[in-house]
């Protein structure tokens, strides 16, 4: 099976420039069009994405820099392309010196320079999305196991890691954040620091308590702590960024850092036996504290991820990947094993089947499981 032909947008406000360019590049791709910049990103709303989107310079309203501009705003993974006349060349020089186009080509031009140019652009989009890809599920999935193992160490923490991650993930959907995955992976992080404190520091923060002059200059240092444990991953910037600045105030802080705040302050009034619906007016009464748009789709999500689930009462060797934990597992000895909301995983289940067989696990086990996709 030949692979697809990669999709291209061409803009121009000519049609017969259009229709040329389409009988040129049309065995080649899948060619699509638009006579004006307008339509151009309406089509790219309704028909992306695009591998390669190739404007005019000189059109009518919007002209093809500032045409250019905006898709690398809405569609930054696509590679553009601006035609130019010979008395255009200084200001398609500036686009290209401006990083807003990856390729200038001037008019007329022929097949021969044409079709390479296009070629490169569509070999240039596939570059950027592998690696993008392969930055995302290996990092994400490096992370995962990380929190998998650090869980053991403090069920506690990565029981909530585990809760504001679903959350989160849920939030920057329902906002149409296009890097959602460095706001998971943000949330997966945020509680790494937590294993250097105490247990019962931990259980009183977590509460929402009031902490003793130790604790508090303990907690106090995390987000030092965390910055100090992540510096030498490569490539997460911006996911040290939403860390860093998660207690900033939302007119400065980035979206990711705002979500991040709200669903860690949920949990810990949900973590206090607070109803969901009590606790996100809670929320919603401490003005200026929270971003409002990101409280209004912490509320959406709320209500679509209700009624999606069946709690049921298993024994550990019921128990399957994905189902969710309503409340906390503990060991026949009372030792706390798995925090409330964490999810089923295969090394959870490993770990649970190993504790029945020589500790014992307190049954039954209340889980949720999901009836219709939640995400």
């Amino acid at each position: 099976m030949s692979a697809p032909k990669p999709r291209i947008l061409c803009v121009d406000d000519e049609r017969n420039v259009l229709d040329g360019l389409r009988r040129t590049l049309r065995q080649r791709f899948e060619v699509h069009v638009a006579e004006s910049g307008a339509a151009g990103l309406a089509a790219i709303g309704e028909k992306g994405p695009f591998a390669v989107v190739v404007s005019d310079l000189r059109m009518p309203v919007m002209d093809g820099i500032q045409f250019l501009t905006q898709v690398r705003g809405c569609a930054p993974d696509a590679t553009r392309v601006l035609l130019t006349g010979n008395a255009d060349l200084s200001a398609a020089i500036s686009a290209v010196n401006e990083g807003n186009i990856f390729r200038f080509l001037s008019k007329p031009c022929p097949a021969s320079s044409l079709i390479p140019a296009i070629s490169a652009a569509a070999d240039q989009h596939r570059l950027v999305t592998a690696e993008r890809v392969l930055l995302q599920k290996t990092l994400l999935g490096s992370v995962k196991m990380l929190t998998e193992v650090l869980a053991l160490a403090s069920p506690t923490a990565f029981g909530r890691a585990t809760r504001i991650t679903q959350r989160a993930g849920a939030i920057a959907a329902q906002l149409g954040e296009p890097e959602r995955w460095q706001m998971e992976m943000a949330a997966m992080l945020s509680q790494v620091a937590c294993i250097t404190l105490p247990a019962e520091t931990l259980e009183r923060l977590y509460r929402g308590e009031t902490l003793t002059a130790a604790d508090q200059a303990m907690a106090e240092r995390l987000p030092e702590i965390a910055q100090s444990l992540l510096a030498d991953i490569p490539r997460i910037d911006e996911v040290r960024a939403i860390l860093r600045d998660q207690d900033a105030p939302p007119e400065g802080a980035p979206l990711g850092s705002r979500i991040l705040k709200a669903v860690l302050a949920l949990d810990v009034l949900e973590s206090q036996d607070v109803p969901p619906e009590t606790a996100l007016e809670t929320l919603q009464a401490r003005q200026g504290e929270f971003d409002p748009a990101v409280l209004v789709a912490l509320g959406a999500t709320s209500d679509e991820a209700g009624g999606a689930e069946q709690i049921q009462e298993l024994a550990v060797a019921e128990l399957r990947s994905g189902m969710v934990l309503v409340d906390p597992v503990e060991a026949s000895d009372g030792r706390l094993l798995v925090a409330h909301g964490q999810e089923v995983s295969v090394g959870l289940l490993e770990r649970l089947a190993n504790f029945s067989q020589n500790v014992g696990v307190k049954e039954p086990i209340r889980v949720a499981v999901r009836t219709t996709a939640s995400r």
